[in-house]
């Protein structure tokens, strides 16, 4: 079954969640490191089921795992063996699962339920150029070909749907390439359900400069994606794009930007000035231009997604 079209068959906007990296590194973590988030998952578990908590009680209908720049190639440059390092990865869907199991039963069992559904786990895929930790999933100047793409991903795919994900979120994909090989590899794991969001360089091209319109029509005939969009680009550019994704497929349209600043790689450093208007305005001009799946990216937190939340059970 699509989650996806599931949901969205009883509701009209799926709120996502916000970013996870950068609100552990408001909690007080150091992520300046080539594994980013992917750290915290072997040294603070406990802090990223916190954020999960934190989004769900924002009123999130889907947490995005830790797992974006989580991989078997990552962990073993560090030491760890590929068993542990799989081990890892899957780690990620079971803390994002209790969280939200215990979050679930807790405002079931106090009667505070609202007219929401019972929240989705979607397991992050971070892009060959995460693992990379060179900002190349915001250029997508990859050398590799799509075979090799779909060698990359089997392993950590393969664990995540194993850990009992209900999606898979393959997020900031730079290029179309990377996204064809996902797509492929979804057909060895029949019944698997996967996003695809790009990372955009303005209102009408992804990163690495080809056609936001291209990479919605060619997605668009593959039944495992379950819907297609951007994620972790200005929200400037968001209307624009939505528009161009919209007119060449019908799958839902996710998006998730951030909050409006530019990311230096090198410095892994945040620079330039938010959105002016608050994130919760945007996102309901979002919707109202036909996304259907709506959260934040980086530098976005729970109090963003609260004002997504309280107009969006309205809808």
């Amino acid at each position: 079954m699509n989650p996806i079209q599931h949901m969205l068959d009883e509701f009209q906007l799926i709120v996502l969640d916000g970013a996870m990296a950068t609100e552990l590194e408001r909690h007080g973590h150091d992520l300046n490191d080539s594994l980013w988030s992917a750290k915290i998952l072997q040294e603070h578990p406990e802090s990223i089921k916190r954020v999960h908590r934190e989004y769900f009680e924002a009123g999130a209908d889907c947490a995005i795992t830790a797992s974006y720049q989580a991989t078997v190639e990552g962990y073993v440059q560090r030491g760890l063996s590929e068993n542990e390092a799989l081990e890892l990865i899957q780690s990620s869907v079971r803390i994002a699962v209790q969280a939200r199991d215990e979050f679930w039963a807790d405002i079931t069992a106090g009667a505070k339920q609202q007219h929401r559904p019972k929240p989705l786990v979607a397991a992050s895929v971070g892009p060959y150029g995460a693992f990379l930790a060179d900002g190349s999933e915001y250029r997508g100047d990859y050398t590799l070909s799509e075979e090799q793409l779909v060698e990359f991903h089997r392993p950590r795919m393969k664990a995540l749907i194993e850990a009992g994900a209900d999606i898979l979120a393959c997020e900031t994909i730079p290029c179309l390439v990377e996204a064809k090989a996902i797509a492929r590899l979804l057909k060895e794991f029949p019944g698997t359900y996967a996003w695809i969001s790009f990372s955009a360089k303005d209102g009408q091209h992804i990163s690495n400069g080809e056609s936001a319109a291209e990479c919605a029509e060619w997605l668009d005939e593959h039944e495992q994606v379950a819907a297609v969009g951007i994620n972790c680009t200005l929200p400037q550019y968001i209307p624009s794009l939505i528009q161009e994704m919209r007119s060449h497929t019908d799958k839902p349209v996710v998006v998730y930007p951030n909050l409006g600043e530019e990311y230096d790689p090198v410095t892994k450093t945040w620079h330039g000035t938010s959105c002016t208007e608050t994130f919760g305005q945007s996102a309901r001009q979002w919707y109202e231009a036909g996304a259907r799946l709506i959260g934040g990216c980086c530098r976005t937190q729970p109090q963003d997604i609260k004002e997504i939340v309280a107009w969006s059970r309205d809808v």
